[in-house]
């Protein structure tokens, strides 16, 4: 007998979609049958005319435990992410403090996990999905980085500027904000067979152009935070990252690019047959600097919004397959954050913290603008699912539905619309999730499953789910 049988639906197998029915037993995927030939099962979901995805992966994540519980805990924010059918999320290291060696990662499981534990001191009950970690890589702590590697994590992360003012304990060994600092990362990433991400923003040209802006007066106004990050400062960190990654012979991640051009020196790099691995999301693809003009600080983020002409080129390399992954790069912070005032009470755009939450929105979002923009959705599906795993090691674990794989389902209803409210998110900082606001979603999530546990059903959270989630590693070839 099957745990769970979800029959009748429009199953993603094997790269494309053919109606079947998907059984389940002790968390793992047991047999992908034709409709009406499963064994018999103790619940059964009828997803008749609805779509099964394999569950989402969403390749960058900030929850804020341990230090900033106040803005989004691993208990309240992952219900967010089964409420945007993400089963598997992976956890970037901005925390007090970031997980640069092996006991602050072990601390943050213990937290992720719900465990009774002297880390876990609010006594929180933990994700209700699964989850992987980035080591933190920086140049602080060169001698850390290669010892981390053996603890589980799936890659590791490094910002190439300095850490943003007020925040240098959220920050502790994650910067290489200078040359060496950055070739000593790549060097000791290498012996680990790990990629390393990089933010990619060039620490000289930021801090000089908000001095400018500053000095100007400029800080009152809301576009001067884009004015302050203009594209050749992801396109020149981005070019030295590739330039470094090659010479070090060191595998990369770029996250979250923002601009056509670096999605050119990309395509290139990838082309001659550098190791490298290209993230974007979707509000790089879809929000313009209008957007900071009319919303300021809620739509504030690193690197800032582009123009909207740009921002409409950038689907160029979801479709030509620069573009291996989107991640939501979910960021929650206090509307008391987003609101800060300078020492007088002035505005000062320059002091909000940068970011903001998205990770119920990744799929939908993602479903509802790819497909108006001729992206199959089958290339979603291996944006938002398939591709994460493959190139993180955690394939066929996840990122596919096939017998053995961890039974992680999302069920889309393709006929069903829907508004975007705030109000209606799951998260935390919902509070500052304006940039969406009043969006029009052509799909909704209607059930998100776990190892076989139905965490998410008619618009509900299974808030007993909490501590339900394992903390997943990756299996590197030998």
């Amino acid at each position: 007998m099957m745990d769970l049988a979800v029959i009748n639906g429009l199953v993603f197998i094997e790269g494309g979609f053919r109606k079947a029915d998907v059984g389940i037993k002790d968390g793992k995927f047991a047999l992908i049958a034709e409709p009406g030939c499963l064994p018999e099962a103790e619940r059964t979901i009828d997803a008749g005319g609805k779509y099964v995805l394999p569950g989402g992966i969403d390749t960058h994540v900030h929850y804020r435990d341990p230090g900033h519980w106040e803005r989004e805990t691993f208990e309240v924010g992952t219900r967010a992410a089964a409420a945007g059918g993400c089963t598997t999320f992976f956890e970037h290291p901005i925390s007090m403090p970031p997980q640069w060696n092996g006991e602050i990662l072990k601390n943050r499981i213990s937290i992720c996990k719900g465990e009774e534990s002297a880390a876990n001191d609010r006594h929180e009950k933990g994700s209700c999905v699964d989850f992987c970690f980035f080591g933190a890589a920086g140049g602080e702590h060169p001698e850390a980085i290669e010892p981390l590697s053996h603890e589980g994590i799936i890659a590791y992360k490094t910002f190439l500027h300095e850490a943003p003012e007020g925040r240098d304990a959220e920050f502790e060994g994650l910067t290489s904000a200078n040359n060496d600092q950055l070739y000593r990362v790549l060097e000791e990433v290498k012996k680990t067979g790990l990629a390393v991400a990089a933010h990619a923003e060039d620490n000289e040209l930021v801090t000089g152009f908000i001095k400018r802006l500053r000095e100007q007066g400029r800080q009152t106004e809301n576009i001067a935070h884009c004015e302050s990050r203009p594209p050749i400062v992801e396109i020149e960190a981005i070019s030295k990252m590739l330039k470094f990654g090659k010479d070090v012979g060191c595998p990369i991640e770029l996250v979250h690019v923002s601009t056509w051009q670096a999605m050119e020196l990309a395509k290139k790099a990838k082309a001659e047959g550098q190791p490298v691995m290209v993230e974007t999301c979707p509000h790089y693809l879809l929000l313009d600097e209008s957007y900071v003009e009319k919303y300021g600080a809620y739509a504030k983020c690193n690197p800032a919004l582009r123009k909207k002409e740009d921002v409409e080129r950038l689907w160029d390399y979801v479709k030509d397959g620069t573009i291996d992954f989107i991640g939501s790069d979910h960021s929650p912070f206090l509307v008391s954050e987003k609101e800060k005032k300078d020492k007088d009470g002035n505005k000062d755009i320059f002091l909000s913290p940068s970011g903001f939450p998205g990770i119920d929105l990744r799929l939908p979002l993602m479903i509802t603008e790819g497909l108006k923009r001729g992206v199959s959705l089958e290339k979603i599906v291996e944006l938002l699912s398939v591709n994460p795993a493959k190139l993180f090691h955690i394939f066929p674990q996840k990122g596919t539905i096939s017998a053995g794989a961890d039974g992680d389902l999302v069920i889309v209803d393709m006929n069903k619309k829907v508004t975007c409210h705030a109000e209606d998110s799951y998260s935390q900082a919902k509070g500052i999730m304006k940039a969406y606001e009043g969006w029009q979603l052509d799909c909704a999530v209607d059930s998100t499953i776990v190892r076989g546990r139905v965490v998410y059903e008619n618009g509900k959270v299974d808030e007993s789910a909490s501590g339900w989630g394992e903390f997943v590693k990756p299996v590197l070839k030998k």
